[in-house]
């Protein structure tokens, strides 16, 4: 359910949103047993923005050409990172992180990293998309990429729960993964609604798609597939607006 200032809102009753994928978001929520609590209408929406905001990011990050790679064998453009011996990016004092972050998708082929580390990429391009370059060049003054190390002025949190909402970051587990190929024990991906997820390394898939390439990465003889997890990761969106 949805609450404004305490107060149950039927989806009906919110003007202004005319996005469909936004429409689509305040739908679910209101459909969930979990209460979505909002101080205004402009909380909400400023969520829905960024939730709408990551989706394209992971569109975007998909068609960038970027390539993926575990950690040992990451790369990036030498212009704006510094490559860490850990295979995480560390921005190059001299660059702007607007820039270097948007970098990823104008010369994708250049860069190759893990899955976690493309979650937080596209969380990064979502936020300046959201919160505009001015202001994302001051939080973001020296900005790191590695795995799920993410910056203290973008807080991330787990629940468990199946109220997945577009937007969400979500978890394939693959809990008998081939020891030779441990970046396949998990697959993280953005949910887009409607049985569609963006997975590093993946692509856009359904939820069958990805369980039965995991299940191709098991050690020989396993019989416990890879399935999707009652865990959702989000950023605290409130948190831009104070």
């Amino acid at each position: 359910m949805i609450r404004i200032n305490h107060q149950v809102v039927e989806p009906s009753e919110l003007k202004g949103i005319t996005i469909p994928e936004q429409k689509n978001i305040i739908q679910l929520m209101a459909r969930y047993q979990t209460s979505y609590e909002y101080q205004s209408s402009s909380q909400l929406k400023f969520e829905l923005l960024f939730r709408t905001n990551i989706m394209k990011a992971a569109r975007e990050l998909n068609k960038s050409g970027a390539k993926f790679t575990t950690f040992t064998y990451a790369f990036c453009n030498k212009t704006y990172w510094d490559r860490l011996p850990n295979g995480g990016f560390l921005l190059k004092p001299s660059a702007s992180p607007s820039v270097a972050i948007l970098d990823i998708l104008k010369n994708g082929k250049l860069y190759a990293f893990e899955c976690s580390t493309g979650k937080a990429i596209v969380l990064y391009i979502a936020t300046l998309y959201t919160i505009g370059q001015e202001r994302f060049d001051v939080l973001f003054d020296r900005l790191y990429l590695m795995d799920w190390q993410f910056d203290d002025d973008l807080p991330i949190y787990q629940v468990y729960s199946d109220d997945y909402l577009p937007g969400d970051i979500l978890h394939f587990n693959n809990p008998d993964f081939d020891p030779k190929q441990p970046h396949w024990r998990a697959e993280n991906v953005i949910y887009f609604g409607d049985d569609s997820y963006y997975g590093h390394g993946v692509g856009i898939q359904n939820a069958s798609a990805i369980i039965n390439f995991l299940n191709k990465k098991r050690k020989p003889n396993s019989k416990n597939s890879a399935y999707l997890m009652r865990l959702i990761t989000r950023p605290y969106f409130q948190s831009f607006l104070y």
